[in-house]
């Protein structure tokens, strides 16, 4: 078995993986070299001690029992693989079926795993010995058995995760067999953890099953595992004490190797597809560093793996954001802003790839540092509003854990102090302290954005970046939670980037405006420039798609013909040809770059519309 990529030269797999390869060698060579020995009985040897001929001693029939511990690998081994293989083919089926049945037999059999997790495994395990009686295929099933609750909750709980997906509903349109359902877009989508679970209860089952021999229910002589080896020990303990402990020793090796595989495997699994940045970024020379400039970015883009091929959602983009300054980042959905926001985070997910010619936070360049330093860097001087605050706060801790964590880690704060800190954070969003105590589900929508507001300014960051804040907010929050990004501006001097799709929004209280289409940026200006000084036509068509109260409620609401193009092909022109009403040949041949009109306004287009009326801000509608 080959150990994951990224673990390879890590201590502990080393370590695993030989202990592993021991135990298979062990299991397929031990009955071939001590299978004779193992069962030649010499009655001149009957109960004798460790000696040069029997380095663990014998047994009542003179058998030398090193031969027996290292032939009975093979015997336990396959007979806990066996039981929990059972044991998980059964609860794993019965677990993951609750995501493709019917809303009654989904609760039926929820409440039969509720059912049988009520009694403790072990002692179903021997009750079941008992009843299919002492012997080897008896104590097999009965750890199955045993087992299949636990696996069965475990699949139930993933295949939660997966009942909701939109592909799993398209497959149910299609009329596809809830066997179908179940194999092909139900068990691949949560076989890793099952398979890493998997294998660390083998080392659980062959502890069980030893422990059923021993008590004289599992393997029956003239067979033997280690366990029945084990209770034949027990008798001499205190006179030979090493033919107890050796089967001991084995059983613990063996018990113990499973379980470090399962460490490592899952280290594996979490560390697989880390944030790849393209070779040579991180030595390269970045851009000097700009008076003023809390951050300053150059020629970012993100790759991002697909089936269909790789493709780059954000495609050289460059900004830069001065000390208390509020830029908003618009666009529809899609267009790259959260992207190039987690970019700036180092919150990309797995497998993503990144390049950049400048990436500034504060004055320091993050390409030129450890991963470490990188990580304490962007702690304490970067913070990120989430759109919804709700999956972004845990809501198994309270609010005041949740707060303190950040200034305990990186400030060094004790808690007394961290806490102070919390209360006043609190105060600052307009919550009293008190809600320090409570979790996330005991607060409204708008108290726990206020929260992760709080928790931001915990570290007081030079950034924040606020992405989509007020999506899933009624207006009235919505207009509370802009005039307190406005506050803290003033009263910290923090930069904040505003994400967002409402372009209304933007335009009344941030100070720049940055239009991103297809992963680029299109236009950048002045926000007294964006109702009637946009020169880009994706720009004005955005702000003609905003609703007023002078609008004729007889005419349908303006909107953008066409589809953004497609990621996996872009073509080399202009990304907003195909929908622009005023593209011509040029456009689809080559992309326009981001050119300086002067006064802060930049704008890609080859023919930029002109300015028919002088500018001035949106209305808010």
């Amino acid at each position: 078995m080959s150990l994951p990529a990224g673990l390879r030269r890590s201590p502990m797999a080393w370590v695993t993986g030989f202990m592993l390869v021991s135990l298979i060698v062990l299991a397929v060579a031990g009955p071939l070299f001590w299978g004779a020995a193992a069962d030649r009985p010499d009655p001149s040897a009957v109960l004798q001690g460790p000696s040069a001929a029997h380095p663990v001693g014998t047994d009542g029939l003179g058998l030398d029992l090193l031969a027996r511990i290292l032939t009975a690998a093979r015997s336990s081994l396959l007979l806990a693989l066996a039981s929990v293989l059972l044991g998980a083919g059964a609860g794993v089926l019965l677990g993951a079926c609750t995501a493709v049945v019917g809303r009654r037999a989904r609760r039926l059999v929820a409440g039969l795993i509720n059912l049988l997790l009520a009694f403790p495994a072990l002692l179903v395990a021997m009750f079941l010995a008992v009843v299919f009686g002492a012997g080897t295929a008896g104590a097999v099933v009965a750890l199955a058995a045993a087992g299949v609750p636990g696996f069965a909750r475990l699949a139930q709980t993933l295949a939660a995760g997966v009942a909701g997906t939109d592909h799993l509903a398209a497959a149910r349109v299609l009329g596809l067999s809830r066997l179908r359902l179940l194999w092909r877009h139900v068990l691949p989508n949560i076989a890793e953890p099952l398979l890493l679970s998997v294998t660390t209860a083998a080392g659980t089952a062959l502890v069980a099953l030893s422990g059923l021999s021993f008590l004289g229910l599992g393997v029956q002589p003239p067979g033997y595992d280690w366990g029945q080896l084990l209770s034949q020990g027990l008798d001499r303990i205190y006179a030979e004490p090493l033919p107890a402990l050796a089967p001991g020793l084995a059983l613990l090796y063996a018990a113990l190797t499973f379980q470090l595989l399962g460490e490592v495997l899952a280290g594996g699994a979490a560390r697989r597809g880390p944030v790849v940045r393209i070779p040579g970024q991180r030595s390269a020379s970045s851009g000097p560093a700009e008076e003023g400039q809390v951050l300053q970015v150059d020629g970012l883009t993100v790759e991002l793996p697909t089936p269909a091929g790789p493709v780059r959602p954000v495609r050289g983009v460059s900004l830069s954001l001065g000390r208390g300054e509020i830029v908003g980042l618009v666009g529809e959905s899609g267009s790259g802003k959260s992207l190039t926001a987690l970019a700036v985070a180092d919150l990309l997910p797995y497998g993503a790839r990144v390049s950049r010619r400048t990436l500034r936070l504060l004055g320091t360049d993050l390409g030129a540092l450890t991963r470490k330093e990188r990580d304490r860097h962007l702690a304490t001087g970067l913070s990120v509003i989430f759109q919804n605050p709700a999956s972004a706060l845990n809501p198994s801790l309270r609010i005041g854990t949740q707060l303190t964590e950040a200034v305990r880690a990186h400030r060094g704060a004790g808690r007394a102090e961290a806490t102070a800190q919390a209360a006043e954070a609190l105060r600052r969003v307009g919550l009293s302290p008190s809600l320090l105590r409570s979790r996330p589900y005991e607060l409204s929508g708008g108290q726990r954005q206020r929260v992760m507001i709080a928790a931001g300014l915990m570290v007081r960051p030079g950034l924040i970046i606020a992405d989509e804040p007020t999506t899933a907010l009624d207006v009235t929050v919505q207009r509370q939670i802009t005039r307190l990004l406005v506050d803290i501006r003033r009263d910290t001097s923090a930069a904040i980037l505003f994400i967002s799709h409402d372009v209304a929004l933007v335009a009344e209280f941030c100070e720049r405006v940055l239009v991103m289409y297809a992963g680029t940026l299109v236009e950048a200006l002045p926000v007294g420039r964006l109702a009637a000084g946009a020169r880009h036509p994706y720009t004005r068509a955005l702000v003609a798609s905003v609703p007023d109260l002078t609008a004729d409620r007889g005419r349908p609401l303006p909107t953008i013909e066409g589809a953004p193009p497609d990621p996996v092909a872009p073509s080399a022109g202009c990304a907003f040809e195909a929908r622009c009403p005023n593209r011509r040949d040029r456009c689809a041949e080559q992309a326009p770059p981001l050119d300086d009109l002067g006064s802060g306004h930049r704008v890609a287009c080859w023919y930029p519309l002109p300015v028919a009326v002088a500018p001035e801000t949106v209305a808010a509608s």
